[in-house]
């Protein structure tokens, strides 16, 4: 079994190298599986179903409806406006510009992918015209993208709770929000280091407070939607899945009011979010159907093993959990990944006494850490799209960023409190 996986392995990196789309290449492999196994193909419809029949898995299309409609409410240019008035005068001012509004429109879409192809030809095209390098510009994009996943609410974090299956989704959302704002934080002390070096330009004064005023009652619709669906989550008014519903209701309210929302408009951002859920949860389905194939390969029991035999420090596993994700998120995207090595991953965490919350984060930041990271990093090729940027510069360019994400990760790899105090003291 050990070399049918080992096999395996190897054929699902050579597919991922060619180029064919993950949810592809996941179903060839999954179908080459069954047949190894000499299981029944009639298996793979059920575990496809299997894998996103959970009520759970509804926030991922509200949440991203919700965030589509935002933006058709002229929510997210307001977004780097508020920004751009409250840091702007800092050196670097666009870049910073650039990390806090991807942490403030994390608040709305919950994804990484969502945040670089909304977010990014504005702050791209504004970093440009601001005297900063293309290059530049493009890094910070891609980086200041993977804050979406971890502030809440997060796609990859409903998908973890979904493999779970006993954790609560608010507690997540909760427990990202500090390794989050901490990551943001360890970008824009980067960018101010790299901007004095390279001499980028910035506001030459603060911007007034009337002008700050304006423009954050500008953005209060959406600095307001994270609030209410964390405070409906806490409060128990709602679950994680009838918030989702709650923030497209209001996200509706607010574009009615700015008179920016048509039928029309609507119908288009209907569209595009069923399009886009869609692809993730094809994904997931896929994944849930591999990772069954996984499980009776005995990855799961080899590496248990392994870790038994090898590792029986519970920090040295953390570590090399670390090492191994990191690879693997190089590879995939998160929520395949997700499916693929939690239930692996999980059974031997457990066992050694790492919290379920703690874990979740570590993981969940892990791999997005690893869509940042030459040379196969998915976040790569979208901002490299984007910003009109030579993948083979990026790689060199968002090195730093790398660095500076995974310092962070460290931190609250052997720091849990970052990632539990919150959700212990508001949902206790």
């Amino acid at each position: 079994m050990a070399g049918m996986a080992l096999v395996l392995l190897i054929l699902f990196i050579i597919i991922m190298l060619t180029g064919i789309p993950v949810g592809f290449g996941m179903g060839a492999l999954t179908v080459i599986s069954f047949l190894m196994l000499g299981g029944d193909l009639s298996m793979i419809p059920q575990k496809l179903f299997a894998g996103i029949d959970t009520y759970t898995y509804v926030c991922i299309l509200l949440f991203i409806l919700s965030a589509d409609i935002m933006s058709v409410g002229g929510i997210t240019k307001s977004i780097v406006v508020f920004c751009e008035k409250v840091v702007g005068h800092i050196k670097g001012g666009l870049a910073h510009v650039n990390v806090l509004a991807s942490m403030l429109f994390a608040g709305l879409s919950g994804s990484a992918a969502a945040d670089a192809a909304g977010l990014g030809p504005i702050e791209i095209e504004m970093m440009n015209e601001g005297g900063y390098d293309k290059e530049f510009s493009t890094s910070v994009t891609a980086a200041s993208a993977i804050i979406g996943p971890i502030i809440p609410p997060s796609n990859i974090m409903i998908v973890f709770a979904g493999c779970v299956g006993t954790v609560s989704v608010g507690k997540m959302f909760l427990a990202g929000a500090i390794p989050g704002i901490l990551l943001g934080a360890a970008y824009m002390v980067l960018c101010y280091c790299i901007s004095v070096r390279e001499n980028y330009p910035c506001r030459e004064k603060r911007a007034p407070w009337k002008e700050i005023g304006k423009s954050a009652v500008d953005t209060l619709p959406a600095l307001f939607l994270p609030v209410l669906i964390m405070g409906s989550i806490i409060t128990g008014i709602c679950t994680a899945t009838e918030s989702s519903a709650l923030a497209v209701v209001y996200s509706v309210i607010v574009a009615v009011l700015r008179k920016q929302l048509t039928v029309r408009s609507f119908c288009r951002a209907c569209i595009r979010s069923a399009k886009a859920a869609a692809n993730v949860l094809f994904i997931i389905a896929i994944a849930t159907a591999m990772a069954w194939a996984v499980t009776t390969l005995g990855v799961a029991q080899a590496l248990t093993s392994f870790c038994v035999t090898y590792i029986s420090n519970k920090y040295v596993f953390l570590l090399f959990m670390n090492v191994l994700l990191l690879l693997v998120g190089m590879l995939l995207d998160a929520s395949p990944a997700l499916l693929l090595m939690v239930p692996i991953l999980w059974p031997v965490a457990n066992a050694m006494g790492i919290d379920v919350i703690h874990f979740g984060v570590i993981v969940c930041f892990n791999l997005m850490v690893g869509t940042l990271t030459p040379p196969v990093g998915m976040m790569l090729f979208i901002t490299s799209n984007v910003g009109k940027v030579k993948l083979s510069v990026l790689y060199r360019t968002i090195l730093p960023f790398v660095a500076a994400a995974v310092l962070v990760l460290m931190l609250i790899t052997y720091v849990p409190v970052f990632t539990t105090w919150l959700p212990n003291l508001l949902m206790p």
